[in-house]
């Protein structure tokens, strides 16, 4: 067995550190900073909390802080506190570049956890392989990407996209219109299922774009009722979703009209849209709120009593929550903070529990776990139609779409 943070050990942490930060549960992370005092280790964490993706994004930093103060509830890392440094991308690609570059060149933060879009990914990760530091990615992406200098715990396409494809295939639908922003997300991924479509002599009946944060749809739902497609495969991003659903409710094509499978739609997005906007529709990720288990609960229950009662949990917050910890874990397997030893301790740890179930980075730099398939219900909540039959290994480079290309980070 390698060491590392062990099944038994993650859980009885998670546990103490639970319930040690429900008993101070309303501090905030300048409480936590002053706290800290000069002798801490410094993070950043870099989300839209402003913009169109301060939908999904705002939460995502919430999660990321209560690992932070469960962490130094429980005595921090290498004796030390963290203390979270908090910037705003206001889903700008260009901003969360500026951000990234002023926490690591300027705040001197040990790593950073952050990020939603691939466009954000991807204006952040020059500043990163220039200065040698690590940012952890929590969101599903389109793959087609390998740095040794961010953690992809985020699905890739083999880990949503595809099962997705899969299973809609196999509910016999077979013809598919693609939806998506304007971006490198949902267009990669899209091309990776046209490749899929083509191999399997299934049917393309649309493919349109609309800008990030685009809120006119009313040319593409004419084109959907002129497609008549079996399902749609919806990649927008943020508040195009409130848009896109209302709009096509209003015209008369609700999900139980024509199946909807989205890929950043979660329990969040559903509340913040209304319930009954979703529901019978379908979303593909890697956790939703409804999993079973004794570490989604301890962490719902955790979240719950620092944010509300009735917030709910998503698929990219508990992602934000796993890497904090697996960030720890490595720290301390390397008896450093320093990146690239905390990079090359990460993807020797063992396997271990939390509330996605058991996830593990590899050598690739990306995340092993399981694939879900949730029907939204009027609650906002996913009922889990599908599971994948176990954890999945990523696969950066899709064979189909991108023939010949490999993830080889030494």
């Amino acid at each position: 067995m390698k060491k590392g943070l062990g099944r038994k050990s993650f859980l009885a942490l998670t546990l103490a550190c639970t319930m040690l930060a429900t008993a101070c549960g309303k501090s905030e992370s300048g409480n936590a900073t002053a706290a800290a005092g000069g002798d801490a280790i410094k993070v950043g964490i870099l989300h839209s909390l402003s913009g169109t993706m301060a939908i999904s994004e705002d939460t995502v930093k919430n999660s990321t802080q209560l690992a932070i103060d469960e962490i130094n509830a429980a005595g921090g890392v290498l004796g030390k506190q963290i203390a979270a440094v908090t910037e705003d991308g206001a889903s700008d690609p260009a901003i969360f570049a500026q951000k990234a570059n002023k926490l690591v060149s300027d705040d001197g933060v040990a790593t950073v956890f952050g990020g939603w879009t691939s466009a954000s990914r991807k204006a952040m990760l020059p500043v990163f392989e220039k200065t040698g530091n690590l940012l952890w990615y929590p969101v599903q992406f389109e793959g087609n990407e390998c740095s040794p200098n961010i953690m992809y715990s985020g699905a890739q396409p083999n880990q949503q996209t595809l099962p997705a494809y899969d299973w809609a295939k196999e509910k016999g639908y077979k013809n598919f219109f693609l939806v998506g922003s304007d971006y490198v997300y949902p267009r990669t991924a899209n091309l990776i299922v046209k490749k899929h479509l083509e191999k399997d002599g299934l049917k393309l009946a649309g493919e349109e774009y609309q800008p990030l944060g685009g809120t006119e749809f009313s040319g593409v739902i004419g084109k959907i009722k002129a497609a008549r497609p079996d399902i749609i495969f919806n990649t927008l991003n943020g508040d195009s979703n409130v848009a896109f659903f209302k709009q096509m409710a209003a015209a008369g094509l609700t999900p139980k009209v024509i199946p909807v499978m989205s890929f950043s739609i979660g329990e969040q997005e559903a509340q913040a849209m209304g319930p009954a906007l979703v529901e019978g529709s379908y979303a593909a990720w890697n956790y939703f709120q409804t999993l079973d288990g004794d570490a989604n609960a301890k962490f719902i229950k955790a979240y719950k009593a620092k944010f509300g009662e009735d917030k709910v949990l998503t698929d990219p917050m508990v992602h934000g929550y796993v890497d904090v910890y697996v960030w720890k874990a490595a720290v301390e397997k390397a008896g450093s903070t320093d990146p690239a030893k905390v990079r090359a301790a990460a993807v020797m740890l063992d396997a271990v529990d939390t509330p996605l179930g058991k996830v593990n980075f590899v050598k690739n730099n990306s995340l092993v776990q399981t694939a879900y398939i949730g029907e939204a219900d009027p609650k906002g909540q996913f009922k889990i139609l599908w599971t994948s039959k176990g954890a999945i290994q990523p696969e950066p480079y899709d064979p189909l779409a991108f023939p010949g290309k490999t993830c080889s980070i030494g």
